[in-house]
């Protein structure tokens, strides 16, 4: 359990520590989360988790819920940074596609464990595409891009892991080269395929489409090795750096401590996904290693799309850093992945 719970420990911290030089109101408000994700792994070592698999109804179930949820948002949610994405409560907000990401791993980690040997087969194929392409719709409608490829990250990170064969793989790369112009031509909003396009020409528009990914550059560039020290992050605290709370709150935290803080950052939370795929090397069955591995693609997925925009990599589509970012829906359908994931390294 220690070494489960140790890196995410270090993300929590370097996290709290950032937030609470850039809002007071937020390190409070990510507090609370926090201690609500420990309640929840608390929760979880006194509960047989395995109910999930005895009953598979539950995991329909809350497969659906998700969908009713995103169907609810994209009607009656708030807009939110031009994304109707969000339930209020109060002071708190709650995002289902969080819930939609949960529900996929888990609707996957069924589906796959019982039809892995088969998974060749088109209709396997199809349907599991149907699981997908349901939720990553309504959440394309919202419209919110990262959480629609975090989505396909897990259907077609399932699919790999499930032993694809090679033909069926080059199949699947030629559909998804095909979807992917049908998606740039007549699905995406112009501002999304500029954002794109900035990502491929970073050095266009830095006072426009680039300018988040330029200041993020500035700030990590500006750090040095041990950084400008706690509060002293001038492209944060003067407003140049957009979002560092969330999208680019790993430059924020790089800017205060340096190449050395970045290095323990990033190494944690490499720790935690090779600790997560290990644990699903162990499980003694199939739908507990393919939880396990979901839960590494998914999380993986999601550092590769948030660092990769803090370093010009990759666009800045709105993804968070797991465990690091602000966020209380991220963080406790994180933790509560993470509990499960926990259980069966116990076992």
């Amino acid at each position: 359990m220690i070494s489960l719970f140790l890196p995410v420990g270090v993300l929590l911290l370097a996290g709290l520590v950032t937030l609470s030089g850039i809002s007071a109101h937020l390190f409070y408000l990510q507090l609370i989360w926090v201690f609500l994700g420990v309640g929840i792994i608390a929760l979880f070592f006194f509960i047989d988790w395995r109910i999930l698999v005895n009953y598979r109804w539950l995991i329909g179930g809350i497969y659906a819920v998700a969908i009713l949820l995103l169907v609810f948002v994209y009607f009656k949610g708030p807009v939110v940074r031009n994304v109707r994405g969000w339930i209020t409560f109060g002071s708190f907000t709650f995002q289902p596609v969080e819930l939609a990401k949960i529900a996929l791993i888990f609707l996957y980690a069924s589906f796959f464990s019982r039809r892995h040997l088969g998974i060749a087969q088109w209709r396997n194929i199809i349907t599991s595409f149907v699981f997908f392409i349901v939720p990553a719709g309504l959440v394309a409608l919202q419209p919110d891009l990262g959480s629609s490829l975090i989505l396909f990250g897990i259907w077609f990170g399932f699919l790999l892991l499930s032993g694809l064969p090679p033909k069926r793989v080059l199949t699947a790369f030629i559909f998804i080269a095909v979807a992917g112009f049908f998606m740039w031509t007549y699905v995406l909003h112009d501002y999304q395929r500029a954002r794109i396009l900035g990502a491929v020409y970073p050095e266009r528009d830095v006072l426009g489409i680039n300018y988040s990914a330029s200041q993020s550059k500035i700030a990590i560039g500006s750090a040095s090795f041990w950084g400008k020290g706690y509060g002293q992050g001038s492209q944060t605290h003067l407003g140049f750096l957009t979002e560092p709370e969330g999208d680019f709150i790993l430059a924020a935290f790089i800017e205060e401590w340096g190449f050395a803080g970045a290095m323990v950052v990033v190494a944690s939370f490499l720790f935690l996904v090779f600790r997560m795929i290990k644990i699903g090397y162990d499980a003694e069955t199939n739908f507990e290693k393919f939880i396990c591995l979901g839960g590494a693609t998914v999380m993986g997925f999601q550092f590769l799309l948030n660092a990769g925009s803090a370093v010009g990599l990759t666009p800045v589509i709105g993804v968070t850093f797991p465990f690091l970012s602000y966020g209380g829906s991220n963080l406790v359908i994180s933790f509560f992945l993470l509990s499960i994931i926990n259980a069966i390294s116990r076992k």
